[in-house]
């Protein structure tokens, strides 16, 4: 599929077109066709960006899965979304009526988010829209910025490149974060649940131990880490929220906190001071969620990966000593956090 379509769309770039009014743009279709909680979470800073640039317009969103319904559920342009079966080959009927929809659907503009995503460019090719933008940008064309390699980031720049091909001039606003956009009763909700976890006045540190593959670290780095963490921050609850699969690096030795709901997570975690964790995609909800986030890096491309917004950063755990880490979490405690329910939705 790779071969198929890495060309599609990559000679064409929209010359001599004039979009003269934001307000043509009604409809978009955006297309990213994965499933993963974190990379249907990065695509929150390009759909705000879309928004932004044409309020008015109503989105529909080509994911895979089931998430995207609750991740989206407080985004009120998104207006339909449009999933591919996890497994096409046992659904294949449901697989190909998905791409009908695309082609009968009418739009403005189509998306696709993500340059190597073959599924992406054929749905931007087979969609009946206008304007459309396969992802990438001539390299000639783009004023890379220092962050421009952050999967959440580039993708807004190069449809911002894109656009001035439309007449529109470029935005140099700072990029939207990555956000859950959680309502104040999600909040309120997450604040109990966190005060029934640890019933006491201490401000509360909240780590995530587990990641898929080579990205999750040993459970014996963990353990020190974990005493490390408790004695230098006696006067903090430190809890641990639980993967999917219910298990702990630590040996459940924290107030843990096990739930389905990514909503709820996020909430829970929305009401805590800090979260520490390895690269995953609970990581991305933790900073979808506003908290300061420090992202535990071992083999990702941090650059690409790393948590950013409100205080968040990523560290490498080989290039850091135990003490940096500890200068880092204490910056970050030390300059507080912003008030999370003046930013509810």
């Amino acid at each position: 599929m790779n071969l198929l379509t890495r060309n599609i769309g990559k000679s064409k770039v929209d010359q001599n077109i004039v979009l003269l009014n934001k307000s043509e743009i009604k409809r978009v279709l955006v297309c990213r066709p994965n499933g993963r909680l974190g990379n249907l979470l990065l695509i929150t800073p390009l759909l705000q960006e879309i928004t932004s640039t044409f309020p008015n317009c109503k989105v529909d969103l080509f994911v895979k899965g089931t998430l995207a319904p609750i991740i989206f559920e407080n985004y009120e342009n998104v207006e339909k979304i449009i999933d591919l079966p996890k497994k096409p080959f046992k659904s294949l009927l449901e697989y190909i009526k998905v791409w009908f929809v695309i082609k009968n659907g009418k739009y403005d503009l189509a998306i696709n988010v993500d340059q190597n995503s073959s599924s992406g460019r054929l749905a931007v090719k087979v969609a009946n829209a206008k304007y459309k933008f396969f992802g990438d940008f001539p390299d000639s064309q783009i004023d890379l910025k220092p962050d421009y390699e952050h999967i959440a980031k580039y993708p807004v720049y190069n449809f911002r490149n894109y656009l001035t091909t439309l007449g529109i001039e470029k935005s140099n606003r700072i990029i939207a974060p990555v956000d859950l956009k959680l309502n104040s009763f999600e909040l309120t909700e997450g604040k109990k649940a966190l005060d029934q976890l640890v019933p006491n006045s201490k401000k509360t540190i909240c780590i995530f131990t587990y990641a898929t593959g080579a990205k999750c670290l040993e459970e014996n780095w963990w353990e020190v880490f974990y005493k490390d963490l408790k004695r230098k921050y006696k006067d903090y609850n430190i809890i641990e929220v639980l993967p999917v699969e219910n298990v702990s690096q630590i040996g459940f030795q924290a107030p843990s906190f096990y739930s389905k709901n990514i909503r709820e997570i996020g909430a829970l975690i929305a009401n805590t001071e800090l979260f520490i964790g390895a690269d995953s995609g609970i990581m991305h909800l933790a900073s979808s969620a506003q908290t300061p986030t420090v992202g535990l890096f071992s083999v990702s491309n941090l650059k690409k990966y790393e948590p950013y917004d409100n205080s968040s950063i990523g560290i490498n755990v080989y290039d850091c000593s135990r003490n940096d880490y500890f200068k880092i979490f204490n910056s970050i405690l030390n300059n507080g956090r912003l008030n999370i329910y003046s930013r509810a939705v």
